[in-house]
C-alpha cells in the first residue's frame, strides 16, 4: 500500500511538473517574441524617438540647436555661395559655426 501512494503522489508531482513545463514553455516563447520585436532597428528607432520627444527638457535643446544650425548654413549659403576657393570654404564653416552658436545661444537666452 505504501509504496502504490508514494507512486501515485510521484505521478501527480510529474503531471503538474509537465503542466508547469508547458506553461513556461509558452510565456518563455511570448517573452522571445516580445524581445525579437524590441530588438528590431525601426522599434528601437521609434522607441528612441518617443523617448526624445517625450523629453521637454531634450526637445526643447534639439529645437534650438535645429533653429542655430539652419541660421548657421543660410547665413554660409547668403555670404559664401558655391565658392570653389579653399580660402572662401573655411571661412564659410567657421562663420556657419559662429552664426549658429551665437543664435542657439540668443535662443536658450531668450526662452528663459
Amino acid at each position: 500500500m505504501k509504496n502504490s501512494r508514494e507512486v501515485e503522489e510521484l505521478r501527480d508531482k510529474i503531471a503538474l511538473l509537465k503542466r508547469q513545463q508547458e506553461t513556461d514553455l509558452v510565456l518563455l516563447k511570448a517573452q522571445f517574441h516580445t524581445t525579437y520585436e524590441s530588438l528590431k532597428p525601426i522599434n528601437l528607432i521609434k522607441n528612441t524617438f518617443k523617448e526624445v520627444v517625450a523629453t521637454p527638457n531634450i526637445r526643447s535643446t534639439l529645437i534650438k540647436n535645429a533653429i542655430g544650425l539652419a541660421t548657421g548654413y543660410l547665413s554660409k549659403k547668403v555670404l559664401v555661395g558655391s565658392s570653389h576657393n579653399p580660402i572662401k570654404k573655411v571661412l564659410g564653416i567657421v562663420l556657419e559655426f559662429v552664426v549658429a552658436n551665437v543664435v542657439a545661444n540668443k535662443v536658450d537666452a531668450a526662452t528663459k
